[in-house]
Formats: C-alpha cells, structure tokens, sequence
C-alpha cells in the first residue's frame, strides 16, 4: 500500500550553515543584530510571571541568550546545529524553549514546532525569534536585475522568508494555544552592497541554499548588482538601506487554566447592539 507521509523539501544544506556559523565565530561576528534580539528576548521573558525551571535552547547561534538571560534561567539545556531536524527533548520534558535566529534555516518547520510542542510541558512556552518578511528585499531585486541583464537569468541567492501570517497559522497547526506573532523590523544603513555583504558573511548568512548557484559570479554582475542597489535604495548622503524582519513568535502547550476563547454565538449580546449603544452616549 502506498504510504501518504509527505516529507519537507529540503531548501537548506545545514552542514553547510554549521560551517559557515563558524567561520562567522572565527573571523569576528558581526553581532549587532544577535545583540538586539538577546535583548529583547530578556525584556519579552522578563514580562512572564513565571518561574522556568526546566529550559531548553534550539539551535541559537553562539552563547546568543546565555549572557541576557543568566539572571532568570539557572540552567539551560542547550541543543547544538546538527544537520538533523530532530529534536533530542524528551516529551513533557520542559517548561520553556526559546530560539533565537535559527528557525530561517529549518527544512520543514512546521515538523519542528511540532517536536517543541511535544517537549513543553502542559502550560509551557515557547518563544523565538526568527529572520523572516521582507528581510533583504533590497539586496534579492539587486541581485535578480543585476542577472537578468548581465546573465540573462537570475540564481537562487537569497533565502525564502516566512511572512507573519504563515508563523502563525503554523503555530496553531502545530497544537499550540494563544499563539502571538509580530515583527521588529531593523533598516541598518551601509557604504555599499559590498559592505552589507561582507556583514552577511560575519553573521553567517550568506547563501546555504542546496540549489545555490556552484560557480562565482561574474564580475560585471556583481558591479552592475552593487550599482543598481545604489540607483534604487540609497539615502541622499548615498548610504544603502537594508531591511531586516525579525518576526516573533510564541505559544503555549495547552492547559486547562488558559483563557478559552467564547463559542460562537454564546454571547449575551450582539455587536451592533453594542454599536447602537455606544452612538447613543454623549
């Protein structure tokens, strides 16, 4: 009988990121952007009125989280990049999960979010921040003009981006309750394409896609590239924009002491009624 598992395609070679993460460690990382979302990972968790006890941290590159989150997570179980997607947690095992920048390069996420699921405790959380939207659309319709002409076809360079929807609707497919999602946005300025690059590469971000493109491109086409980026986003002072989305995403393992949303049609009184009365007042 044939077998109706449908398998992830697989976009991201990660043996390669593993190695590209840490040539990134070795030469200098250019951590500004890891900074910000350790950061605000510390700000987001210190809203919790929780205790976590049992935590566990996915895939986040570097010591990322261990430094901003010392004062309120005692222990972490820290899962290393491995080229697998599977998780090595055990069901029920945690009462927290958080990932900073790594989910951008999982093969199938929404087979990921439902390993976290299963790992949190009832009434756990998880809380991630990951690379996604309109993230270095500048730099991927540089890049796609600079081929068509130069090449007469455009390369896979730059990474597929989840959108907010997508996160969230994965979230809920993968079982979680009162799923939020938002987005930071950064817009970091630099001399030219060639410096916003060589970022990339201190980040380890550069292109890790299986189909990428095996041979150096030309010359021509990274001038012609490096020039249109400067034609259509560069600043009066000729400074270049780059857009970075860092989309947030969390949920909670079920309980029975969460909010329930109301059945349809339970309440007491409509909204237009509510409508016509607010109208009314003075």
């Amino acid at each position: 009988m044939a077998s109706n598992l449908i398998t992830a395609p697989i976009l991201f070679d990660r043996a390669l990121l593993r190695a590209r993460l840490d040539r990134a460690r070795r030469i200098g990382p250019a951590a500004f952007l890891l900074d910000r979302v350790a950061e605000d990972m510390s700000e987001r968790l210190h809203a919790v009125t929780r205790n976590f006890r049992d935590v566990a941290e996915v895939w986040s590159p570097g010591e990322l989280l261990r430094e901003p989150l010392a004062d309120r997570l005692q222990s972490i179980v820290r899962v290393r990049l491995e080229e697998t997607e599977t998780l090595p947690l055990a069901p029920e095992s945690h009462d927290l999960i958080v990932s900073a920048l790594a989910f951008q390069f999982v093969n199938d996420l929404p087979g990921v979010l439902a390993q976290i699921r299963r790992a949190l405790k009832p009434d756990g959380l998880l809380l991630a921040a990951m690379i996604g939207g309109d993230t270095l659309t500048e730099l991927r319709q540089s890049f796609a003009a600079a081929e068509a002409e130069c090449e007469g076809g455009v390369s896979p360079r730059v990474a597929p981006f989840a959108d907010l929807r997508d996160i969230g609707a994965l979230l809920q497919r993968a079982g979680f309750a009162l799923p939020v999602t938002d987005v930071d946005r950064v817009v970091v300025r630099y001399d030219s394409a060639f410096a916003l690059m060589a970022d990339l590469r201190r980040m380890g971000a550069t292109n890790i896609l299986r189909e990428r493109r095996r041979t150096p491109t030309r010359r021509a086409t990274m001038l012609r590239m490096a020039q249109i980026y400067g034609e259509r986003f560069a600043d009066a002072d000729g400074r270049i924009r780059a857009t970075l989305d860092v989309i947030w995403l969390s949920g909670w393992a079920p309980h029975e002491s969460q909010q329930k949303p109301l059945r349809p049609g339970s309440a007491k009184a409509s909204l237009e009624a509510a409508v016509r009365k607010a109208k009314t007042q003075p």
